[in-house]
């Protein structure tokens, strides 16, 4: 039976992004319709025999194999439907799946729609995990009124009901986003019709969806009958939960007496995660004095700091602006053979910068460097700040300008920062050579910048600097404000340059 039967050219018709006249190339020979054509063919014999070339079958594995390696979704689809020609080939769960995952991924969720459909008529056994997987990337999209339709399709195309690992996923999906009307409404109709006898971990979703409501005592009623229920038990995550809901409503020392009930009553081990929750709302209260006992507390008790737990007290350091005592815990990480990631450096470098000392957050940049922590956006945007705000332009505009070359992907915000302060302080010459590189390389400051900007050049009588910027930014589709247009066409024309006045007036008629 064809994957999509009678209706694969509905298929592609509805996804509107296929295109039914794409001849298909074999799987096992495929190539991008970019790549370069092949060297011409070598001349034969005319007389010598042509024997035809026997096509090979494409096992399910291979046909998985080719889905996954297709970074197009359409040629994706293309091929998942031209396996399904050979003789004797049906599809399975596996080949389903991995198609559906890859639409998924290039959220092609109409067409997503019409697989599901057609899998309604297969006669293969599908497993839970297509539909579970579907959830996630429905849920990432902000659809959540798909992630309940996946969840309601499991019992008619699985033909099983849905696991317990299947509701929880659900659930929890739902509580992550913050749907919290959803999650009840699921949770109704689940114990409703699905006869749920909750486990452990679909107690504890329920305890962090109370907890995120901010209901903390709800949520302690939840744990009450989890220890009723005598199927499941309160656990390291359901402590972990109840504590972070209960240092959230700034009820530290409940979550304390709560921790050492823990210890005391039943006996669970907290890990790093837990003591986190503790730094963290420790940190919140301005008390990162008392976090350094925390952390000698782990210690003692067989329980190894981690770089999250460094991380949170740096960070508490920080906020208080006791920059050298955070860049002690820096140095104490390293002695303990903790590798800094790149939010462990941007947290320091942030500090040093806010604190004036914009040298040692150069310094901790090429530290990144020569460790192989690539610095993004964030880290070099609180750099650029830094220096602008040290009234050092010149090493911030070197910066934007090196680089891209060293392998970093600037955005339009670090030109911004520079330019904008530039714009502030009158330097024209410097916002001219910034403008020219940020358009060369494809960047539109913002429209009330620009427009600031063209004022600035009229209002220091630079009408030919006014002109030559304002020709750039129209070419990347930059409309100016009206008293902009009226103000360089007074300034050109003060300055007696008739044919760029003309020019302006051409491309004021044209916009």
């Amino acid at each position: 039976m064809k994957a999509i039967g009678h209706k694969r050219c509905s298929l592609c018709s509805s996804s509107r992004l296929f295109s039914s006249s794409v001849q298909w190339i074999s799987p096992l020979h495929y190539q991008s319709r970019n790549s370069p054509r092949p060297d011409a063919p070598i001349e034969i014999d005319a007389t010598a025999e042509q024997v035809p070339r026997k096509r090979k079958y494409i096992s399910h594995e291979s046909a998985v194999n080719l889905i996954k390696q297709e970074k197009d979704a359409g040629r994706a689809l293309e091929i998942f439907n031209k396996v399904s020609d050979q003789k004797g080939f049906n599809h399975n769960s596996s080949t389903y799946a991995v198609l559906l995952h890859k639409l998924a991924v290039c959220k092609k969720f109409e067409t997503v729609d019409v697989v599901i459909h057609q899998m309604k008529y297969e006669t293969c056994k599908f497993h839970e995990g297509i539909f579970t997987n579907l959830m996630k990337h429905y849920s990432k999209s902000s659809l959540h009124e798909k992630v309940l339709e996946m969840f309601d399709a499991i019992l008619p195309i699985v033909r099983e009901k849905p696991s317990l690992n299947a509701i929880s996923t659900c659930l929890n999906l739902l509580i992550e986003a913050n749907q919290i009307e959803l999650a009840k409404e699921f949770l109704l109709n689940v114990q409703k019709h699905l006869d749920l006898m909750p486990n452990t971990c679909i107690f504890n979703i329920l305890v962090k969806y109370h907890c995120r409501k901010g209901d903390v005592e709800a949520a302690f009623v939840v744990v009450e009958e989890m220890r009723k229920s005598r199927i499941s038990y309160p656990n390291l995550i359901t402590y972990s939960t109840l504590m972070d809901g209960l240092c959230r409503c700034g009820r530290l020392q409940d979550a304390i007496d709560l921790f050492e009930k823990m210890l005391e009553e039943d006996q669970i081990p907290p890990d790093a995660l837990m003591y986190n929750i503790l730094i963290n709302a420790f940190c919140r209260e301005g008390k990162v004095d008392r976090v350094r006992k925390i952390i000698e507390f782990m210690r003692k008790n067989g329980c190894q700091p981690n770089i999250v737990n460094y991380t949170a007290l740096m960070n508490g350091f920080c906020k208080d602006g006791r920059v050298g005592e955070a860049k002690e815990v820096f140095h104490e990480m390293k002695r303990l053979g903790l590798t800094p990631d790149i939010v462990v450096f941007t947290t320091l470098i942030n500090s040093f910068c806010r604190a004036g000392k914009v040298d040692e957050g150069i310094e901790l940049l090429e530290e990144m460097k020569d460790k192989g922590c690539k610095a993004d956006d964030v880290t070099i945007k609180i750099i650029l700040g830094g220096l602008c705000r040290a009234s050092r332009s010149s090493e911030a505009f070197d910066m934007l300008e090196r680089l891209p070359y060293d392998g970093v992907r600037l955005s339009k915000e670090s030109y911004r920062i520079v330019l904008n302060f530039l714009c502030k302080e009158g330097e024209v010459e410097k916002v001219m050579e910034l403008l020219g590189l940020m358009l060369a390389r494809r960047f539109v400051p913002h429209f009330a910048t620009s427009n600031e900007l063209l004022v600035q050049l009229c209002e220091a009588g630079k009408a030919a600097d006014a002109a030559l910027a304002l020709f750039g930014l129209l070419e990347m589709g930059f409309k100016p404000e009206p008293q902009t247009w009226s103000m360089l066409i007074d300034v050109i024309c003060r300055e007696r340059k008739l044919l760029p006045a003309f020019q302006l007036l051409d491309e004021l008629v044209l916009q």
